[in-house]
């Protein structure tokens, strides 16, 4: 059960980062979706995944 307590924690977390980026970021028109593709990558890598997002999204738009 902790298990799946702590992936729980780790989305919730992701969630926030990306949106307070998303906050953060919204004067320069580089919002990152908040959906369940992103909140899990960012999950998964965590910091270095959220940059990895911003490079890609400045580099495709």
């Amino acid at each position: 059960m902790s298990k799946v307590l702590k992936v729980i924690k780790r989305l919730l977390v992701a969630a926030f980062f990306i949106y307070g980026y998303n906050v953060l970021a919204e004067p320069l028109n580089l919002l990152i979706p908040l959906n369940l593709l992103t909140i899990g990558y960012v999950g998964l890598f965590g910091v270095p995944g959220l940059v990895s997002l911003i490079i890609i999204l400045m580099y495709a738009f």
